[in-house]
């Protein structure tokens, strides 16, 4: 406050007090700019979404070769290290694979689908064995028929059977087989072609960068995704395989017939998180229980398959991905759902492997960190880097990019 100048002597001006700033008219996450940021995600979102289901024909393909070429990439590295040409050990590969598939489906799907053709007639046996032991429900089952039997005499009619003939059913198969050999042509051509065209697609990403530095972490972090999906998806493989090998030899230990092709259902199962390996139990107590004449011998092939299920979940697969992969059993079962009315039982199947993509993803990617951190199960977002990457904290420092394509 300065001093003005009188006649009467020096005099103070009033101090003005600062105006108090206005008073916020709306909450910050309800600005216009955040309100249509908001919903062009939700449109894309939804729009996606869409596409996905309507053009499912073109997208399944896609998505199985991308993940069959991600898995199978380590195999053709190794035989380009004995100095063969890409095309020739991508041709190789899919070949084996190939191969590999059409004897599983030919020498253990055979045996299911006659198991399934065959468990209709089946299912009165277990009646029949095991009537002393549901002697009571069975009690409870008939008084309820008779009372319904005698309403219905009362109030209907009977009615004239009508026969209809139609090849419907003839056309729905031939034509759902012929979509299917569709898609899997396109699967494996297009498997091919990923698999020989090698790093084509990186080598133009990091053309399209306009900074040396944004090539470089380019590189780095597209590399690192890569090693981490493919160490992911071929490790998940060979764990399923040897989990079936286990669970064959086991069930053939306690003389359980088809042995060989309940380790295949056992692994095959194994692909789809929660409820494929429920369905499993069910299906290997079910043939247990018809195979063998006491309850107690029909119930061991289905323990050992439970015993053997725990081990592969609790013990043998942490110890082999480490928490890293861990993933939230919510996620993972709503995302089971979700891509089961998505795409049947092919989007049951990539349900696991794109949500395990898009947390590797996620914890690669700085900025999505966050949504990784919510993939992950509660004991791992909570334990910080050391608990999420395993049992050591990682440096500062970046990861060592190996064989980088030439950055122009």
């Amino acid at each position: 406050m300065r001093p003005v100048a009188s006649s009467t002597g020096p005099t103070e001006l009033p101090r003005v007090a600062n105006p108090a700033p206005p008073a916020p008219t709306r909450s910050g996450l309800l600005t216009p700019p955040r309100i249509a940021t908001t919903a062009r995600i939700v449109f894309i979102v939804l729009a996606l979404l869409a596409f996905a289901y309507l053009a499912r024909v073109f997208v399944l393909p896609v998505l199985l070769a991308c993940f069959a070429a991600i898995m199978l990439k380590a195999p053709v590295g190794w035989l380009r290290q004995w100095r063969l040409p890409t095309p020739l050990a991508s041709a190789i590969v899919v070949s084996l694979f190939v191969a590999g598939l059409g004897f599983a489906v030919m020498h253990l799907g055979r045996p299911a689908v006659e198991w399934i053709a065959s468990a209709p007639e089946n299912f009165p046996r277990l009646k029949t064995k095991f009537q002393h032991v549901l002697r009571p429900a069975a009690r409870l089952s008939e008084a309820a028929s008779s009372v319904e039997n005698l309403a219905a005499q009362e109030t209907t009619k009977k009615a004239q059977p009508v026969e209809v003939k139609d090849n419907r059913v003839a056309k729905n198969v031939f034509t759902w087989t012929g979509a299917l050999l569709t898609g899997a042509a396109e699967t494996v051509a297009l498997l091919f072609l990923l698999l020989a065209s090698g790093d084509l697609f990186l080598h133009k990403l990091v053309r399209a960068m306009p900074k040396l530095r944004d090539k470089k972490q380019a590189v780095e972090i597209t590399r690192e995704i890569q090693q981490s999906v493919s160490t992911y998806l071929f490790s998940v493989t060979v764990i399923n395989l040897c989990y079936g090998a286990v669970v064959a030899f086991a069930l053939h230990l306690v003389g359980m017939p088809n042995a060989l092709m309940w380790g295949g259902v056992a692994a095959f199962a194994n692909f789809v998180p929660i409820i494929g390996s429920i369905l499993g139990m069910i299906a290997v107590g079910l043939a247990g229980l018809l195979e063998f004449d006491s309850l107690g011998r029909g119930i061991l092939p289905v323990t050992v398959y439970c015993l053997l299920h725990l081990i592969e979940t609790y013990a043998v697969t942490p110890y082999i991905l480490g928490r890293r992969f861990a993933l939230n059993p919510v996620l993972i079962f709503v995302m089971l759902i979700f891509c089961s009315w998505l795409w049947g039982v092919i989007g049951a199947l990539l349900a696991f492997p794109l949500l395990a993509t898009a947390k590797i993803v996620c914890d690669h990617v700085p900025a999505l960190n966050v949504l990784g951190d919510l993939l992950a199960p509660h004991e791992v977002a909570d334990a910080g880097p050391e608990g999420k990457n395993g049992a050591h904290q990682p440096s500062d420092e970046p990861l060592p990019v190996t064989s980088l394509p030439p950055i122009p």
